[in-house]
């Protein structure tokens, strides 16, 4: 493990050794996170995932296509009539009969 020292700078940046930042792939405009600890602060790599946005469309299909049985189907066809979309142009699987 390695261990060096280095320093916070002006605002509270912390500037990280370079050894260290090669290691972890840190660069300029890295994600961090850093951490309470009970020995102190853990600063570590981060990595930010895009946030998918649905559509009404789309939100209607899972709920079309995510349902088990009959009721179910019945329940997800009254949700999507109440956003305004008709279910039958939704592309999507129904449940199998049982």
């Amino acid at each position: 493990m390695i261990k060096e020292t280095g320093r916070v700078g002006k605002r509270g940046a912390v500037v990280i050794p370079a050894r260290l930042r090669r290691r972890f792939g840190l660069e300029e405009g890295s994600l961090v996170v850093a951490e309470e600890t009970a020995e102190g602060v853990l600063i570590r790599p981060a990595m930010a995932v895009p946030i998918e946005t649905y559509t009404p469309e789309r939100r209607a299909q899972f709920l079309l296509t995510n349902a088990t049985d009959a009721d179910d189907y019945a329940r997800a066809v009254r949700e999507v009539q109440a956003m305004g979309l008709d279910p039958e142009r939704i592309p999507h699987r129904k449940p199998a009969a049982r």
